[in-house]
């Protein structure tokens, strides 16, 4: 079952050259950071009331965050929305069972350990989905 929106993903170019924005322009305090290597990226989060803002930068030129920066002309973009849930895998069952295309079978690991899994974009409207259990 959703819970409530988990955090909103925003692909960027540079944690380095994007951190000070919401630092310090928006007065978010200091972020999370660790590196998600099954995703290829690292990620700066920023509690914002219990939902979060991640920055996410790609470590290696073939990660989709990489590619999802490359096709918006090499500019960072809100990437993905995801919901907080109790079930991963149940949430991604009731999905492909609604219709949706997935990316991940089963959960996967992401940051903060938790387990997570994505909605095909093209199967939600164009937004990226992404189920995010901890």
């Amino acid at each position: 079952m959703i819970t409530q929106i988990d955090h909103i993903g925003i692909a960027v170019t540079s944690l380095e050259a994007t951190i000070p924005h919401y630092r310090d322009a928006l007065g978010l305090g200091e972020p999370h950071i660790e590196e998600v290597a099954t995703q290829k990226v690292r990620v700066a989060m920023f509690d914002v009331g219990g939902v979060h803002i991640e920055l996410l930068e790609p470590t290696s030129p073939d990660s989709p965050i990489a590619k999802a920066i490359e096709k918006n002309g090499g500019r960072g973009l809100i990437h993905h929305i995801a919901f907080k849930t109790d079930d991963a895998a149940a949430q991604l069952t009731q999905a492909k069972n609604a219709g949706c295309a997935l990316i991940n079978e089963t959960p996967v690991p992401g940051a903060h350990n938790t387990q997570v899994g994505f909605l095909h974009p093209k199967s939600t409207f164009g937004v990226l989905t992404e189920f995010c259990q901890h």
